[in-house]
């Protein structure tokens, strides 16, 4: 049973609202037996995912002999449930993700008491227990129990048609300025998202003011800017992008549209000759991405990623597109496959004779990000512990490497200069308190290239980013999924040059306590760099209806510099400073 200690913490695999746990096996006489061991402080409690897929009128499936009883409103409460804290591990379909499949030849022969207990009472290895937490009724969890025996229902496509149904030009090309018309210094700008209000605070990096703050979509998952640094492009869990011009008097949305359903990613074109030009988004519902007009976001050309599984040649319906970047040596975007395994090097610079490279990598593929030169594209497929290696000059696999961690959960990992190995990119935890170090530099370093060449110790599990700046001296290691509340308000900073000593030891932060925040249980995650690369931002992520912050930190003497408060500043999460995102540095 988890005891609170930090020693104790580490043989536990914590999850939370970004990847929801596995469903391991455990009786229901052993999960009646032993509640108390499942019990969980309010800082495990899990906060759900939202996305516009439980807003949905689904028709129950054709019921076989065998189905058992459900309701029309109970499937409408069930599905809802089940789309907002369970699909975005286990699939829309339920065919697995990075969590275990819930197909109903598994469920059925679990059987309802096993499915009833075991989401009463969770597991020590991941499952939240959500009802003796509270998260869930007994007669909620009757529902689902019931609910998981049933065939899943499936969501309707998401076409050309409806894209461009939902395609809104806000203000015309021409009718935009031509120059900047405000005195904001554009790349120390920090857009922040504001997950439970559905908005991004465009934030001034040297003064702290909140600029404006601007309607999105729900629970914005990414920021990206255009090569120009002109437009900023926001994309929610609910599939809206929105599309900000940052010339305007007071930056505005100028264009928007909805993609699908359910989505995570964009970018925009990178490549000289082709700035501003595209913009393109993944969806995990349904399983595509989009090519869109870089200054309208108009809807161009639509690809499936449906297909088979790379190892196992099977087919795979709900094949969800993860994280995209755009490649700094060709006109290409890099587009991960998270079910199929798949990197897609989609070539933009002709999209009517598209031409796309497949490659091989590994399955459940995540997020990731470049190394300091830029050739190389890092990703982690955090179910298997890996991280992929591309190059994206070559366009090809260059390897396939073991974390040493569990589920390993980067952001777009930490580039730094290792005083032993040289350049390395960093990445953390979800599953334990490693931080693992892997070699990026196969001529100046090439036997330290393509290898975890250090791991360190950090806080506990519960990490979800690593940060760095070239101009930093420190490595900064968040926990926010961590239960213990110390933990999960805390950061660990490493200094480089210490990265020697047998043991490396950090530096703690108390971001949380700094932030004075008197209720809740106010989580720390996802530092960003200003441009200078001299100050660290941190977001102080509270419950909606209580406090949030963004404390600011002096990354040379790692103290306190100052806190934004406001009421305005609602869940703040991601963090996305315009010079760091434009210029893909971190």
């Amino acid at each position: 049973m988890f005891n609170g200690s930090r020693s104790e913490y580490k043989k536990w695999i914590v999850f939370g609202s970004v990847a929801l746990p596995l469903l391991f096996p455990l009786t229901p006489a052993v999960a009646q037996d032993k509640i108390k061991e499942h019990d969980t402080s309010p800082g495990a409690m899990y906060v759900p995912e939202m996305n516009t897929l439980s807003q949905m009128k689904l028709e129950i499936p054709g019921r076989r002999p065998g189905d058992p009883v459900i309701s029309a409103e109970e499937f409408e409460t069930a599905k809802k449930i089940y789309f907002e804290r369970c699909a975005g591990c286990h699939g829309v379909l339920r065919k697995g993700a990075t969590g275990k499949a819930l197909t109903t030849d598994i469920t059925r022969k679990n059987g309802y008491e096993y499915l009833r207990d075991f989401i009463t009472y969770g597991s020590p290895a991941g499952m939240p227990n959500w009802g003796s937490s509270g998260e869930l009724t007994k007669e909620q969890i009757d529902m689902m129990a019931r609910y998981l025996l049933i065939e899943p229902p499936t969501p309707p496509e998401y076409g050309m048609k409806e894209m461009k149904e939902s395609w809104k030009l806000v203000v015309p090309v021409d009718k935009r300025p031509t120059e900047q018309q405000n005195d904001l210094k554009l790349d120390n700008l920090f857009s922040v998202t504001l997950r439970d209000s559905g908005e991004v605070a465009l934030i001034d990096g040297g003064t702290k003011k909140i600029i404006t703050i601007l309607k999105t979509g729900y629970a914005v998952h990414i920021s990206r800017m255009s090569a120009s640094g002109r437009y900023l492009f926001v994309i929610g869990r609910d599939a809206k992008v929105s599309m900000i011009d940052l010339w305007m008097k007071e930056p505005a949305t100028v264009a928007e549209i909805k993609v699908g359903t359910e989505a995570r990613s964009i970018e925009t074109s990178k490549y000289k000759g082709f700035e501003d030009k595209y913009a393109i988004a993944g969806s995990y519902w349904p399983p595509q991405y989009v090519i869109m007009d870089g200054n309208t976001l108009e809807p161009l050309k639509i690809k499936s990623t449906r297909g088979m599984i790379y190892d196992t040649q099977e087919f795979h319906p709900e094949p969800r597109v993860a994280a995209i970047v755009a490649s700094h040596f060709k006109p290409e975007f890099i587009v991960n496959v998270k079910e199929t395994g798949k990197i897609l090097v989609v070539d933009y610079s002709d999209i009517k004779n598209l031409k796309t490279v497949e490659i091989e990598a590994e399955r459940f593929l995540h997020d990731g990000g470049f190394d300091s030169t830029k050739r190389y594209f890092l990703v982690a497929a955090n179910a298997r512990n890996k991280v992929a290696v591309i190059d994206t000059k070559e366009d090809k696999l260059v390897a396939l490497i073991e974390t040493g961690g569990k589920t390993p959960h980067p952001g777009r990992g930490a580039n730094i200069t290792h005083p032993k190995f040289g350049p390395v990119w960093v990445t953390s935890h979800l599953g334990d308190e490693t931080v693992s170090l892997i070699g990026t530099d196969p001529e100046g370093h090439p036997d330290s290239a393509w290898k975890v060449v250090q791991k360190l110790e950090g806080l506990g599990g519960g990490s979800l980013f690593v940060k760095s700046h070239p101009k930093s001296e420190h490595l900064y290691v968040d926990a926010p999924l961590n239960p213990e509340a110390e933990i999960s308000a805390t950061v660990a900073v490493f200094k480089v040059s210490d990265l020697t000593q047998e043991e490396p030891k950090y530096t703690e932060l108390p971001i949380g306590q700094w932030a004075a925040i008197p209720e809740g249980q106010p989580r720390v995650v996802q530092g960003e760099f200003n441009q200078a690369g001299d100050e660290i931002w941190f977001s102080v992520w509270n419950s909606k209806d209580k406090v949030s912050a963004i404390v600011v930190v002096d990354d040379k003497t790692l103290k306190l510099k100052t806190v934004i408060k406001d009421p305005k500043l609602i869940t703040p999460t991601g963090k996305f400073n315009v010079f760091n995102t434009r210029n893909d540095v971190y």
